[in-house]
C-alpha cells in the first residue's frame, strides 16, 4: 500500500468520524426545539442517515472496518434498529475478491498447482470476510473441505487501520473523556495481527476442539459438557487454512432454522454453554463470536458449529479464577468478591465506590433481551450512568463539567478486553436472534466448577496447601502435619497459626484457601474476620484508656457517657462492662435480629444502647454480652478519649506494634484482596442442635439461637457492609501474626515484642501494608485544569486515618502499658478481685483460662467458628489461631493440645473437653467455645 492510498485512507476514516459526531451533536441543541411528537423520527432519520455512511465507507476500506461493523451489527441489546439492519450485510456478505488471486495465493502458500491439490474448487465463495474468504474443494483423495484464503495485501491494510482507530479513539478520549476505550484498541493492537496467521489459528482451533470434546463419543453425563462441533484442520499455512467441510445454514438464516424445527433458544442457549466452557473451564476461547462465525448443522439434531478461531485468548490460571469469581460475585451480589477479584485481576479504582461497581457488573452479565427492546435498554443504560455520575458528583464534590471527565478506572487489564467482547458479543446474538438467555443460570455451573475444583484440592493433591515459609521451630513443623491431616479430613478451609515463647515468634504458619469459591492460598497476611476475638482487642482498648488516665474501672459510666445514664443505668460501672455483669446482656438482640443492617450503624446502635433498660442489678450475675460488649466498650471508649473508636485502636495498638494494614475492627476501602471468606462446617452445626440450653447464657443466646447464628452468619459477615462496620464485640479482622504479636504484648505487660520475623521474601513483612489503603490519584486530561480537590481521592466516609500526632500516646514506645499489674487487671486478680464477680468465667474484658488442675495460667478471648487469641502468663506463650471454616473449637483444640504438649506448659482446661481425657459427650465437647 503506497504512502498515497495510506492517506486517503486515513482521511477519509476521519472525516467520516467528524462528521457524524458533529451531527448528533447538532441533533443533541436541534432536539431542544423539537416537538416531542417529532423527536423519535428525528432520531431514526438521523440512525438511518449515519448507519448508511458507516456501511458505505466500511464496504469501501475493508479491512479492519469490517470488524467493527460486524461488532456493532451484533449489539441489537443496545444500538438503533437502523444500525443493526444495515450492518448485517457485512457478516458474510462482502464483494469477493477476483478468483485468479485466490489461485495465486493457494499456489505460492501450498507450493502445488491447483489441480493437484484439489478434485474441484468453487469459483464462488461460500462467504467473503474482512481478512479471507472461503471456497468449497474436494481433495485429490475426496475429502470434502472449505479452503480459507487470505486476502492480498490485507496485512499492510489491517496494520494501518489499527493506527487509525488508535488516534479516533484518542480524539474520542480528548473530546468526549468519559468515553475512554483506550485499553480497548490497545489489546485489539495486540491481539489482531494474530489473525493474520493462520498457522495459528489451526493451532487454535485444535485446542478448543479438544477441550470442548467435539471429537469425543464419551456419553458421559458431566453437567458442563457441550454439544457443539468444530471442523477438523486438514492442513494450513501462514495465509491458507484447509478445513473439513461441514453441512449446515448461517445462524442468521431464520427461514432455513425455521424450516429445519431448529429451536433457536436451545440453540443459543449451547453456544453460550460452549463459551462458558472455553472461558471458565479451559481459560482460552474465541473472541469474536459474531453470527457469522457459526452454522447450524443440517444433520438432527442440529448442533451449533463453530468457526473462526483467529481471535483467540488464553487466559492464566488466575486470571480465569478472577473472571470466575468476578461472575459468581455479582450473581450473588457480594461486594467483597466482587472488589477482590478486580484487584485479582489488575482492575484499579480511583475511589470506593461499591454500590455503583455492582449495579455496573449486574448490567456487564444481565440478561439478553430481544432487540425490540434496544431502545428502552438503552434508555435505561442513560439513567442508570447518569444516576452513578450524580453519586460520583456528590462524593467527589465536582461540578457537571468535571465529572464528565472524570474516569473512575485508573488501570484496566487489557487481558479481559477480549473477554468484556465475548460477552457483549454473546448478547448481541442472542438479541438478533429474539431470544431472552439468563446469563447466571448457563454459566454459574461452570464459573463454580472451576474454583471448587481448586478448592476441593486439599493438601492432599495441592503440594502448596501449607504456605512456603520455613518452619521456626520443631513444634511447627508437626503443627504443619497436624494441619494437613485436617485439611485432608475436610476439617480445616483456610488456617493461620502465629506463636510467640519467651517474646520471639516460634509458630507462623498460613495454609489452605481464602474461601469455598476463592481458591486463592491462605497468606500470612491474608485478613480473618474473628468474631468474638474483637471483644479481647476492644477491652484492650479500655484498659489503655485506663492507663493513660483518661478514666477508671470504677467510674459510672454515666458520668463518662452522660446519654447512658438514664433507665436505671446510672449505677453501671465501666468494670461491670468489662466483668459481663451490667445486666445489658440482651441488649440490642431483638433489633439486631429484626433488621440485621442496623449493627453496621454505629451512631444509631450507640443510641439504642444509651436507651436500653437493665434485666438484672450491676455486679450480680454474670451473663455473657454477646453482642453489646462491644457498644458499650465502644460508647465508653469514644467519650472518654473524645476520638472516634478507629483512632485509638490504630494509636493504642496498631502503630506500636507495627501491625499496620493486619488488626481491624471494620475495615477501609482497599483490603478486599486480603479478605478470607467464611463457611460453616454444616456437620457440626447439626451436632449442636441436639444440645440442651445452658443457663449461664442469655436469654437470646441459647444453643438453638447460636445454632442458627451459625449457619446464617457466614452470610452476612462476609457482606461489605458487616466488614466495614464497626462492631466491636464481632467483627474485627485481623492475621494470626498480627493478633499473636497483640497478645504477645500483653503476656509481657504491655512489652512490644522485637519485630517479627520474616522468612518469606516474596511476601509483605508484618507492619508494612499501609493501614489506610490510598487509591490513585486522578491525572487530569489536558482540557482539564489542575484541581486540588481531584489531587487526592477520598477514602470511604466510615473510616478515619489517625494523624501521627496523637496527643494521647507516643506509637514508638516500646511499652503500650505502664501497669506493672496490668495481667491482674486483665483477670481481674489481686487488686482487682473486687471488680469482678466472684466464680465468674470472666475477669475484665477477657476470658479467664484455668489449667487441668484448676489454676489460673492466662486469658484471650476465642470466636464463634473457633479462631482464638490466648496467652499463658506464667510461661510467656502467646498463641492466636485464625480459621473461615467455622467449627465450634474441635480445630482450635487440636491445635492447642499439640503446641502446648510440645512445650510442655499446660492446655487451658476450656480445650480439654476436646480432647480424649475428657467424654465424648457432645455436650461436654461444645459447652465453652459456645459462650466466645
Amino acid at each position: 500500500m503506497g504512502w498515497g492510498s495510506i492517506y486517503k485512507r486515513r482521511v477519509k476514516v476521519f472525516a467520516l468520524a467528524v462528521v457524524i459526531y458533529l451531527d448528533y451533536k447538532s441533533l443533541q441543541l436541534r432536539e431542544k426545539w423539537t416537538k416531542n411528537s417529532k423527536k423519535a423520527d428525528l432520531w431514526e432519520k438521523a440512525h438511518e442517515c449515519n448507519a448508511k455512511r458507516l456501511l458505505n465507507l466500511i464496504v469501501e476500506l475493508e479491512g479492519l472496518w469490517v470488524k467493527l461493523g460486524q461488532y456493532l451489527s451484533t449489539r441489537a441489546d443496545v444500538l438503533p434498529p437502523a444500525y443493526i439492519r444495515l450492518l448485517k450485510k457485512l457478516q458474510d456478505s462482502l464483494p469477493p475478491r477476483p478468483l485468479k488471486e485466490v489461485r495465486q495465493t493457494i499456489n505460492k502458500e501450498l507450493g502445488k498447482s491447483m489441480d493437484n491439490l484439489f478434485l474441484s474448487f468453487d469459483n464462488a465463495p461460500l462467504a467473503t470476510a474482512s481478512i479471507a474468504q472461503v471456497h468449497r474443494a474436494t481433495l485429490s483423495d475426496g475429502q470434502e473441505v472449505v479452503v480459507k484464503v487470505q486476502h492480498e495485501g490485507i496485512k499492510e491494510i489491517i496494520l494501518e487501520d489499527l493506527k487509525n482507530a488508535k488516534s479516533i479513539v484518542d480524539w474520542i478520549a480528548w473530546a468526549e473523556p468519559q468515553y475512554n476505550f483506550n485499553p480497548m484498541i490497545d489489546e485489539w493492537c495486540k491481539e489482531a495481527p494474530k489473525e493474520l496467521d493462520f498457522n495459528i489459528e489451526a493451532e487454535n482451533t485444535r485446542i478448543v476442539s479438544r477441550n470442548l470434546g467435539c471429537k469425543s463419543n464419551s456419553e458421559d453425563n458431566n453437567i458442563n459438557r457441550v454439544e457443539v462441533l468444530i471442523p477438523e484442520v486438514i492442513l494450513s499455512t501462514e495465509r491458507v487454512l484447509v478445513l473439513e467441510y461441514m453441512d449446515g445454514v448461517r445462524l442468521n438464516d431464520s427461514e432455513s432454522l425455521q424450516a429445519m424445527g431448529v429451536d433457536k433458544q436451545k440453540l443459543v442457549e449451547e453456544i453460550t454453554r460452549a463459551y462458558a466452557h472455553q472461558i471458565y473451564v479451559d481459560g482460552f476461547f474465541n473472541g469474536d463470536p459474531h453470527p457469522g462465525n457459526f452454522l447450524v448443522s443440517k444433520a438432527p439434531p442440529h448442533h451449533p458449529i463453530l468457526l473462526d478461531f483467529g481471535l483467540t485468548k488464553g487466559l492464566s490460571p488466575s486470571l480465569k479464577q478472577a473472571l470466575a469469581k468476578m461472575f459468581l460475585a455479582s450473581a450473588e451480589g457480594d461486594h467483597v468478591a466482587l472488589l477482590s477479584s478486580f484487584a485479582e485481576m489488575g482492575l484499579k479504582l480511583r475511589l470506593d465506590l461499591p454500590e455503583q461497581v455492582m449495579e455496573i457488573s449486574n448490567v456487564f452479565f444481565r440478561n439478553s433481551t430481544p432487540a425490540n427492546e434496544a431502545q428502552q435498554n438503552m434508555k435505561a443504560f442513560a439513567e442508570q450512568r447518569n444516576k452513578n455520575l450524580k453519586v460520583l458528583q456528590e462524593k467527589m464534590n465536582l461540578n457537571k463539567k468535571e465529572v464528565k471527565r472524570f474516569n473512575p478506572v485508573d488501570a484496566f487489564p487489557g487481558d479481559i478486553i477480549i473477554f468484556s467482547r465475548v460477552i457483549n458479543l454473546l448478547r448481541g446474538l442472542s438479541s438478533s436472534m429474539d431470544v431472552r438467555v439468563v446469563y447466571v443460570d448457563i454459566m454459574r455451573p461452570f464459573a463454580e466448577s472451576v474454583l471448587q475444583c481448586n478448592v476441593s484440592r486439599g493438601p492432599a493433591f495441592n503440594a502448596n496447601w501449607i504456605h512456603d515459609t520455613p518452619a521456626l521451630s520443631n513444634t511447627e513443623d508437626k503443627l504443619r502435619k497436624l494441619l494437613i491431616e485436617l485439611g485432608n479430613a475436610d476439617k480445616v478451609l483456610g488456617i493461620q497459626v502465629c506463636a510467640y515463647k519467651d517474646g520471639e515468634v516460634i509458630i507462623d504458619t498460613a495454609a489452605g484457601v481464602l474461601g469455598r469459591y476463592d481458591p486463592r492460598p491462605v497468606q500470612p497476611d491474608s485478613l480473618f474476620p474473628v468474631f468474638s476475638v474483637s471483644k479481647g482487642i476492644t477491652a484492650g482498648m479500655l484498659h489503655w484508656l485506663v492507663d493513660q488516665g483518661k478514666l477508671k474501672l470504677d467510674d459510672k459510666v454515666g458520668n463518662i457517657w452522660p446519654e447512658f445514664g438514664t433507665n436505671g443505668k446510672d449505677q453501671i460501672k465501666v468494670h461491670h462492662v468489662l466483668n459481663h455483669t451490667s445486666g445489658l446482656h440482651n441488649a440490642m438482640a431483638d433489633l439486631t435480629r429484626e433488621n440485621p443492617l442496623v449493627m453496621a450503624d454505629w451512631d444509631e446502635c450507640l443510641n439504642c444502647i444509651a436507651n436500653t433498660a437493665p434485666e438484672t442489678e450491676p455486679g450480680h450475675v454474670q451473663q455473657y454480652h454477646y453482642l453489646s460488649f462491644g457498644w458499650l466498650c465502644g460508647g465508653i471508649i469514644e467519650h472518654a478519649s473524645t476520638k472516634k473508636f478507629q483512632e485509638i485502636l490504630e494509636e493504642a495498638f496498631v502503630r506500636p506494634l507495627n501491625i499496620d494494614g493486619e488488626l481491624y475492627i471494620g475495615i477501609p476501602p482497599g483490603v478486599e484482596s486480603r479478605l478470607a471468606t467464611l463457611t460453616s462446617d454444616m456437620d457440626e452445626i447439626k451436632k449442636l442442635s441436639e444440645m440442651a440450653n445452658r443457663p449461664e447464657l442469655p436469654s437470646s443466646f441459647q444453643v438453638q439461637d447460636v445454632s442458627q447464628m451459625a449457619s446464617t452468619l457466614p452470610a452476612l459477615f462476609n457482606t461489605l457492609f458487616a466488614r466495614r462496620a464497626i462492631i466491636p464485640a464481632a467483627n474485627a479482622h485481623c492475621s494470626a501474626r498480627a493478633l499473636a504479636r497483640y497478645y504477645a504484648a500483653l503476656v509481657d505487660r504491655g512489652t512490644v515484642p522485637p519485630p517479627h520475623a520474616h522468612s518469606s521474601p516474596t511476601h509483605p513483612r508484618l507492619g508494612s501494608h499501609l493501614h489506610t489503603p490510598k487509591f490513585p490519584s486522578l491525572k487530569p486530561s489536558k482540557k482539564q485544569k489542575k484541581s486540588d480537590r481531584l489531587s487526592e481521592i477520598a477514602i470511604a466516609k466510615d473510616y478515619t486515618r489517625v494523624p501521627s500526632d496523637d496527643g494521647l500516646g507516643n506509637a514508638s514506645t516500646d511499652k503500650i502499658f505502664g501497669n506493672a499489674r496490668i495481667h491482674d487487671a486483665f483477670m481481674g486478680v489481686g487488686e482487682y478481685e473486687d471488680l469482678v464477680l466472684p466464680g465468674g468465667q470472666f475477669g475484665l474484658g477477657f476470658k479467664r483460662s484455668y489449667s487441668e488442675g484448676g489454676e489460673l495460667i492466662g486469658f484471650g478471648h476465642s470466636g464463634m467458628g473457633g479462631s482464638t487469641g490466648y496467652c499463658d502468663v506464667k510461661n510467656r506463650f502467646a498463641i492466636a489461631v485464625t480459621l473461615n471454616k467455622m467449627n465450634f473449637g474441635g480445630v482450635t483444640a487440636k491445635v492447642m493440645k499439640l503446641v502446648c504438649s510440645e512445650l510442655d506448659i499446660p492446655l487451658p482446661a476450656d480445650f480439654y473437653r476436646f480432647t480424649e481425657r475428657i467424654s465424648d459427650d457432645i455436650d461436654s465437647n461444645l459447652a465453652a467455645p459456645l459462650i466466645n
